[in-house]
Order: structure tokens, then C-alpha cells, then sequence
């Protein structure tokens, strides 16, 4: 008899990401003593210890690392099983995951959801939002079956299809009290390197973070999401490259002041993606939706500063 349980292997997972039982827990929607339990069950049928216990934080054992390294394999094959046996017996998904990059609002999809539920009440939606490399992640991961507005190539590799749905310039702005917004020429890394960059913080769990607009050993202030980045920009704590349209909305109001740079961020291709071989009816659906023309410009309706 196996002694090893799909279950265990999904709480140790869990209690690897979160750092402790309980916010394991919660995650899973799991009383704690549930959690104890199955992870005393466990350690006591394979005779190692899985975990070392510091208080409420835990560390995977050398022992622990390996059953996780290999038990994630099992679980990834586990669930694309289930949506294989789901698919089969009937043409629509009985959940589909929605990933948005952070950059903007998913209420820009509020009118698709609505329509969506019109024709396909019996899967649930699911929307999320990663950031940079973390949202194509994301999508290798199973954690979202399509991408709107993915930015940027791809990662390497394939196992997935992306279509360009429309681009974004980028301005480089400041506060109008910003030491840069006195200064008359073009901005140059000199010039940058003496202050503060806003950024957005990569997402990515386990592929390589992207960067963007960071000088090497430049100070740097990260934020979670765009509107943060925009936010903290209007209040003079940093400078950065914003998305045309939300800086120049910002800039007409006079909180923002555009800066000439000697190295300016060239445009952007945002993308939708999904995996190779998926073929269910509600991914069908909001492939042919997010295809058509306006679908890039009610999401850059709704980047920071430039809501609709």
C-alpha cells in the first residue's frame, strides 16, 4: 500500500509557499490540527522527519526537499488528469483562471465576465493577476489558463501560443517638487543614478525576475503593482518610466512633469496566451473575446491614473 497521499503532498507543498501550518491552512481551507495531523501521519509512515519546526515557522528537512521536488511532479500530473477526465465528459471546463498582468485593473474585463456568464454558468471564473515573468509563470504553471495583456516576449521553451493584442510607449516622469524636474537637459545615467527608481516587483515564483527601467546598483524603491509605482511617483519618492497614457493624463493635471532621457524605454507588445493542446468551450469563449479590436484599449482605459 502507498504511503504517500496526493493530499499530504498538496499540504506540504502549501506549508512550503505560506512558511507556517496555519497559513497553510487557511489556504487550503484546513483547520490547523488537519494540517498537523496529516503532516505527523506522513512523517511517521515514511519514517523521516519532513519538517524541522521553529515555532510557527517551518523549513523542509534535506529529506523534505526531495519529496517535494519530486511530489510537485505527481501533483501537476494529478491535476492535468483531472482536467483531461473533466473535458471529456462535458465540452466546458468546470473552472477557468483568468490571468491579467498587474499593469492593469481586471475591472477592464467586467463586461466580459458578465457576458461570459450569460452563456457558461457552470464554470467557475477565476481571475488573477501576477506581475512581469510572473504572469507568463502563470500560465506554465496552470495557475491561469489565459493571459490578457502579457507583456513582453515570452518565456523560452513554448508549451504555449501568444498573440499580440496591442502596445504601450512608456514616458519617463517625475513629481513637478522632484530634484530631476529642475533639471534642462536630457536625463543621463549620471543623472539617475544620484536618485531613487520606483519599481514594479517581479512575480515570478521559480523563472528569472525581468528588471525594467533599473540601473546597476541603482536605489531602488519596489512596489507591488502599477498603480502603487504610479502612486508613489505623483508623491516625489522616486522616479520611473509610466505607460503613455497614464503619465500623460497625470502630466495634463500637473502632477507629473516629463523628462527627456538619453536612454528612453521603447514600446511594449502585450500578449494573449494559452497552452498548447487546450481546446475546452469556455476557453474557446474568452479566446474569441479577448481577439477582438477594442480589447487593448479598454485595458489601457484602466491603467493607473486613466481610468474610464
Amino acid at each position: 500500500m502507498l504511503r504517500l497521499s496526493l493530499e499530504a503532498l498538496q499540504i506540504v507543498d502549501a506549508i512550503d509557499r505560506r512558511g507556517s501550518f496555519s497559513s497553510a491552512g487557511k489556504e487550503l481551507h484546513k483547520v490547523p490540527s488537519t494540517i498537523s495531523y496529516t503532516v505527523a501521519k506522513l512523517e511517521d509512515d515514511l519514517g523521516v522527519q519532513v519538517f524541522q519546526r521553529n515555532g510557527p515557522k517551518v523549513m523542509l528537512t534535506a529529506a523534505g526537499q526531495e519529496l517535494l521536488k519530486e511530489g510537485r511532479y505527481l501533483l501537476k500530473a494529478a491535476q492535468d488528469l483531472e482536467h483531461r477526465v473533466r473535458r471529456v465528459a462535458s465540452g466546458w471546463e468546470t473552472e477557468l483562471s483568468i490571468g491579467i498582468d498587474s499593469m492593469f485593473s481586471a475591472v477592464a474585463l467586467a463586461d466580459d465576465v458578465r457576458a461570459f456568464y450569460d452563456v457558461a454558468q457552470q464554470t467557475r471564473l477565476r481571475l488573477s493577476q501576477d506581475t512581469l515573468s510572473g504572469t507568463w509563470e502563470a500560465l506554465l504553471d496552470r495557475r491561469a489558463d489565459l493571459l490578457v495583456g502579457a507583456p513582453g516576449d515570452g518565456p523560452a521553451g513554448g508549451g504555449y501560443i501568444a498573440q499580440p493584442i496591442g502596445m504601450l510607449d512608456f514616458v519617463f516622469a517625475v513629481a513637478p517638487t522632484h530634484p530631476l524636474a529642475q533639471v534642462t537637459e536630457p536625463l543621463s545615467r549620471g543623472h539617475l543614478q544620484q536618485h531613487r527608481a520606483v519599481v514594479v516587483a517581479d512575480s515570478a515564483r521559480q523563472m528569472a525576475p525581468r528588471t525594467v527601467g533599473l540601473l546597476l546598483g541603482q536605489d531602488a524603491l519596489s512596489v507591488p503593482n502599477m498603480q502603487v509605482k504610479f502612486d508613489y511617483q505623483v508623491l516625489g519618492l522616486g522616479f520611473g518610466f509610466l505607460p503613455g497614457p497614464c503619465a500623460r493624463a497625470a502630466i495634463a493635471r500637473g502632477l507629473l512633469v516629463e523628462k527627456a532621457v538619453e536612454e528612453p524605454k521603447p514600446s511594449e507588445t502585450f500578449y494573449l496566451a494559452w497552452r498548447v493542446g487546450e481546446d475546452g468551450a469556455a476557453l474557446r469563449w474568452w479566446m474569441a473575446r479577448m481577439r477582438e479590436p477594442d480589447v487593448f484599449a479598454r485595458l489601457a482605459q484602466h491603467l493607473p491614473g486613466h481610468s474610464a
